[in-house]
């Protein structure tokens, strides 16, 4: 074998190994991280999960709003990127406590009673006004001592919340998604699923609760969501007691 042969050889050898390290690299990677992604989500290999969908609150049948529907197809892609499965009920139907599987729950507590429920357990701090009288307080969201008011298709609010009911190690999660209009429920998924690295770097698998803005969506959809304020504190806070008037009293 001559000096030319030799170098071609041991190039193609060279070569050989450099492309199979790097494609153990990159398969490392890969898995690491979408293990990191079944983590957040509570969706390892071939596990099952729960997408609860609400009803169209504008429709007098039991419909389920199309923006609602988008969110739910947002929701399936993430659930079958972690190689998990998916189950699909109505509001009512829904019949299981926490941590047996991942569920995923969309709609506001007005045309949602399994949000409603998640709500009155675990968020004690969030009261959405749910009359269907028109006014300036309709849908609006009270966190805390803040309130939120609607201005529809130009300011809308939505929660984007992770829940593990009180328990941190909870590998099953619940995500709640209760927009004031069905297109923020979209605006939510949406938000999550271009953003979930970056939450679980920052949460960890802990309960987080966010509220979102979503603007202008009457030109631009769901598309445009910016964050208002990480609310966790004040959401998984009892409400505050409204003070007591004080009463005067004269001396005689």
């Amino acid at each position: 074998m001559n000096d030319d042969v030799r170098n071609i050889v041991l190039g193609v050898l060279a070569a050989g190994i450099s492309a199979a390290l790097g494609w153990v690299a990159r398969t490392y990677l890969w898995k690491r991280k979408l293990r990191r992604k079944q983590a957040f989500f509570g969706l390892p290999d071939n596990s099952e999960s729960l997408l609860v969908v609400n009803r169209d609150a504008g429709s007098p049948d039991l419909a389920v709003h199309r923006y609602d529907v988008f969110a739910l197809l947002e929701l399936s892609a993430l659930i079958k990127d972690c190689g998990a499965h998916a189950e699909v009920i109505t509001q009512d139907a829904a019949r299981q406590g926490f941590g047996e599987r991942t569920e995923f729950c969309v709609g506001g507590p007005g045309s949602n009673r399994r949000m409603a429920a998640h709500m009155h357990a675990m968020l004690p701090g969030v009261r959405v006004n749910t009359d269907p009288e028109p006014g300036p307080d309709r849908l609006a969201f009270q966190i805390g001592s803040e309130r939120y008011r609607m201005e529809k298709g130009l300011s809308e609010h939505v929660l984007l919340a992770r829940l593990t009911a009180g328990q941190p190690g909870l590998t099953r999660p619940v995500f709640l998604f209760c927009g004031q209009t069905a297109i923020t429920n979209q605006a939510a998924t949406r938000y999550l699923a271009r953003n979930h690295e970056r939450l679980a770097r920052k949460y960890g698998n802990n309960a987080f609760v966010l509220l979102l803005k979503v603007v202008n969506s009457q030109a631009y959809g769901p598309d445009v969501a910016e964050l208002v304020a990480d609310v966790t504190r004040a959401a998984q806070a009892p409400l505050p007691t409204p003070a007591a008037p004080r009463n005067s009293h004269r001396a005689s």
